[in-house]
């Protein structure tokens, strides 16, 4: 055995030992996976362009662990590469408070590029990163000076490539031939219930090349068959799957291949035998030799090199203009969009969303989006700014899951400013990229029009009536449904100036106008007093396209000598944020108060005595039939208010 094949298999060995010690201590954890990758992981530690002093280097390669179950290895390797891991961090393996949850968790744990664990959005996030280095490369690399030109790798497993976000994510990647994302698949055939064959048997390599990928095959503990796919790959003029033949939990002694490995402590006895077969200290727990951490350490010293290059090729940039949009890039200056001004006309809120788009994609060249195949119904094509990779319009296909996914890594590369969009019932299909989007606060913007039964004659299967409290129910997630265009306007304001995920909710049937001109901080509170009535007995709550009939139902009321105030609710999430002074400014606790929704609305129980939703799903009709069949009309409206008062 040669001196480097020595003290790769060392370095290997460690991985897994520190591994094996986190999950034992921890008495819960994944320690297969990483024992099964570390030899992929040594490799790819020699080749990946990375600063652990800068995790937010902009050149940086990206590394993404779809498999977040393989979490103990990720923080292994942060902690020996030099990262603010240390070596207590990694001894609280999955304790409360502690840097190293279960899963991997962007913003918790330096190093981290993404929050993964619900598997296949590790790998849609690969290809969101990778269009966003793309997008990034177009706008200021010129042909002498590559200002971006680093690698998106991404760790998998047989979970990540059963998912259907996994087909349609790498489908996309085919069709844009992004060069720079090197997927390599942990091709283990264990799955938690055993053998891979009790429900997979698809010809993985024939797959991705019909997807227009480069595909390579290796053995996953061989570093020479490693080191030679890896360099491979960086060279391919097309996305590239290395499919890796591993052994899970490699090195674990009779555990070895089996998979009851995957996801619980292997046990101290067959760890100790373990180490003791590969000359470690038996006894001894969480051991790293000294020689192995100077290896690993030694991405601090190159990793300051390559940034450092990286800045006087930045600074040597032969076009002035690659620094200015770079800039421009990294500062978006909000205070330049142009915001668009509306009359009384009625319009769709989905209509004044499209000119809003614009005027946001006017002004920020790192503003950047699609639809789901829906863009002339969503209304979000962006005039005369062309089509990825070179424009700012990007065709996601029929994709909802992968897109959401993909927007999610194109908001976090630093650069560029997503939005993603579909029919609000299809958010159905996209709903845990949002969720991670929440919990990650994640600055994507989802665009979703066709907001309620006013879909009309495509009936209920198209008609969301649960989703609105769905998504109002995801912690850290702002549900936006502005009234009409006015208050649409105020909303994108509010919605661009902080970190987190953001959602509109669009009609596609004209709003009347009825929010005048509204300021800017009574939209940015979530909810605002539209009508204040005398001597007001009841106060009506609504949103969307329910304002408007709610306003006339407060006339009606008033013809019969009751004041009924009307509150507007663009923003129920970000009401339910403010303090409780505010709050009963809004909607007075002397008065009666009756909800009004197109949708279940079971939230507004909060605050209202009843709530006029939908009980059922809707119907096809046009949308003015539905309107008054469900009894959102403004005499239903003033008639269920007016119930109120002799409750």
């Amino acid at each position: 055995m040669n001196d480097i094949h020595a003290m790769r298999k060392k370095m290997a060995n460690t991985l897994r030992f520190l591994a094996a010690d986190m999950v034992q201590r921890a008495n819960s954890g994944h320690p297969g996976a990483p024992m099964g990758l570390a030899d992929i992981a040594v490799v790819l530690s020699e080749k990946l362009k990375h600063n652990p002093k800068n995790p937010h280097w902009l050149n940086r390669d990206r590394l993404v662990f779809s498999g977040g179950h393989g979490s103990a290895l990720v923080y292994a390797l942060l902690h020996l590469w030099g990262y603010d891991v240390s070596l207590e961090d990694l001894k609280n393996f999955r304790q409360l408070d502690s840097k190293t949850p279960g899963h991997p968790e962007q913003g918790h744990t330096p190093g981290v590029e993404i929050t993964t664990g619900p598997l296949g959005q590790g790998v849609a996030n690969a290809v969101g990163f990778a269009m966003a280095k793309a997008y990034t490369a177009h706008l200021v690399n010129s042909e002498t000076c590559a200002l971006i030109d680093h690698k998106i790798y991404c760790l998998c497993g047989d979970g990540d490539l059963q998912e259907g976000i996994s087909y349609e994510a790498c489908a996309l990647a085919g069709h844009l031939q992004l060069k720079d994302l090197i997927l390599i698949y942990d091709n283990n055939h264990i799955t938690i219930e055993g053998d891979t064959s009790l429900a997979w048997s698809e010809d993985v390599e024939g797959r991705f090349k019909a997807q227009g990928w480069e595909v390579l095959r290796i053995n996953g503990h061989c570093y020479e068959e490693i080191e030679k796919a890896l360099d491979a790959a960086a060279d391919a003029t097309k996305p590239t799957l290395i499919i890796a033949n591993t052994i899970i939990g490699k090195g674990a002694g009779e555990m070895e291949g089996l998979h009851h490995t995957h996801g619980a402590p292997l046990g101290e006895e067959i760890i100790r035998a373990s180490k003791q077969k590969e000359g470690f200290d038996p006894d001894a727990h969480f051991v790293i030799p000294e020689d192995v951490l100077l290896r690993f350490r030694c991405a601090v010293e190159k990793g300051e090199l390559y940034e450092k290059e990286w800045l006087h090729r930045q600074k040597e940039a032969p076009l002035a203009e690659q620094n200015e949009i770079l800039a421009r890039l990294l500062n978006p200056d909000f205070s330049t969009i142009a915001w668009p001004e509306f009359g009384d006309e009625p319009m769709a809120t989905r209509d004044s969303n499209g000119k809003i788009l614009n005027a946001i994609a006017k002004a920020l060249p790192g503003f950047i989006g699609g639809s789901a195949d829906l863009a002339p119904s969503n209304k979000t094509e962006l005039k005369d700014l062309g089509d990825f990779p070179k424009g700012r319009n990007i065709r996601f296909g029929i994709r909802e899951h992968a897109m959401a996914a993909i927007s999610n890594a194109m908001a976090l590369y630093g650069t560029l400013i997503p939005f993603n969009a579909t029919f609000f019932v299809f958010s159905d299909y996209l709903k845990p990229a949002a969720r991670i989007a929440a919990l990650t606060g994640i600055r994507n913007f989802f665009v979703w029009t066709h907001d309620s039964i006013g879909v009309g004659e495509d009936g209920p299967t198209h008609q969301p009536i649960e989703h609105l409290s769905q998504f109002r129910a995801l912690p850290g997630f702002y549900v936006w449904r502005p009234a009409d265009a006015r208050e649409n306007v105020e909303a994108w304001k509010r919605a661009l100036a902080f970190k987190g995920p953001h959602a509109f909710v669009l009609s596609r049937q004209k709003l009347d106008a009825v929010s005048g001109t509204p300021a800017f901080g009574e939209v940015a509170r979530g909810a605002y007093l539209l009508k204040r009535a005398e001597n007001a007995a009841l106060t009506i709550m609504a949103s969307g396209s329910e304002v408007s009939p709610a306003l006339q139902a407060s006339k009606l009321l008033e013809e019969k000598g009751i004041g009924c105030n009307v509150v507007s609710v663009p923003c129920f999430d970000l009401f339910n944020e403010q303090d409780d002074a505010y709050k009963q400014a809004v909607v007075d606790p002397k008065t009666k108060v009756l909800a009004v929704e197109a949708a279940r609305g079971m939230e507004y129980y909060r605050y209202a005595d009843a709530v006029l939703g939908m009980e059922t799903f809707g119907a096809s009709a046009p949308a003015g039939a539905l309107f008054e069949k469900f009894g959102f009309t403004p005499e239903t409206i003033a008639e269920k208010a007016g119930k109120l008062l002799s409750v």
